[in-house]
């Protein structure tokens, strides 16, 4: 079970967001099998503690740690990191995995569509990214990592109008993540920055976006054979087993029959 290069992670704590399903769950899962402890972030936190249970029962060597989190609120985001510094030191690893879409275009989305994305897709990732540094640095910890669960849509923008502002906010965390390993090397420390960019994943996030149109949502994944999430915690894993002086930049991963 435990993978080259990830013992020197054991009893350390990852915060994983949006670990109710999905990347998240497979990540957080994959973190508790390499002996990791986890605290697993959502805003609604059940299935979060049936997965814990689950990896209890597993016998794997890690634990996770449910924790109800609204990311779009920062005192929700500064309450979570106060207490994982005054139950568990601090964050040693930070993934930040969150992100939605709504289907808003950019001639007649939604203002309040465009804002919920901005707020977890680029602000909460970046007040989490903030938190996650200065409690390393307060922690003397030189060796931390912060990964952002990217997008394709980072990259490209696809001729798909419900996507666009999705998009915009994927190449901002593309933008972010340069500009976090900038930072990092400025403050000289060997605190990593990576990013993981996938393209089409079977999870539920085609049912959010097309929320009203579950047929459409359904089609997004019937025809190719998409990644998992499990594939895309395999290259979590990958990235935080790499020696330290290895820093893996962004991981572009898609389906093998994905066109675009």
């Amino acid at each position: 079970m435990a993978r080259a290069g990830m013992e020197r992670w054991r009893d350390r704590l990852a915060l994983v967001t949006g670990a109710s399903g999905g990347i998240g769950a497979s990540v957080a899962r994959a973190l508790v099998q390499q002996g990791l402890k986890v605290v697993g972030c959502a805003r609604t936190v059940g299935n979060i503690e049936e997965l814990a249970a689950e990896c209890k029962s597993a016998g794997y060597p890690g634990t996770l740690i449910p924790y109800r989190c609204d990311l779009s609120n920062e005192e929700d985001i500064l309450s979570m990191f106060s207490a994982i510094r005054s139950q568990h030191s601090g964050v040693d690893i930070c993934i930040n995995n969150a992100g939605l879409a709504r289907p808003d275009s950019l001639l007649s989305g939604s203002t309040s569509g465009w804002k919920a994305m901005f707020n977890v897709n680029v602000l909460a990732l970046s007040i989490c990214t903030r938190e996650a540094y200065q409690s390393m640095k307060e922690r003397n910890v030189d060796d931390g990592h912060i990964i952002n669960i990217n997008s394709m849509s980072g990259h490209r923008v696809l001729p798909q109008s419900v996507v666009h502002f999705y998009s915009a906010t994927k190449y901002a965390v593309t933008a972010l993540t340069e500009g976090l390993r900038q930072e990092l090397r400025e403050a000289q420390t060997h605190i990593r920055a990576t990013c993981i960019s996938p393209g089409v994943v079977e999870t539920q996030f085609a049912f959010k976006l097309h929320d009203k149109d579950p047929e459409k949502a359904a089609a997004t994944y019937e025809h190719m054979k998409c990644l998992k999430p499990e594939d895309v915690a395999e290259a979590v894993i990958y990235v935080l087993s790499t020696p330290p002086h290895v820093q893996i930049g962004d991981i572009q991963m898609r389906p093998t029959e994905q066109v675009t």
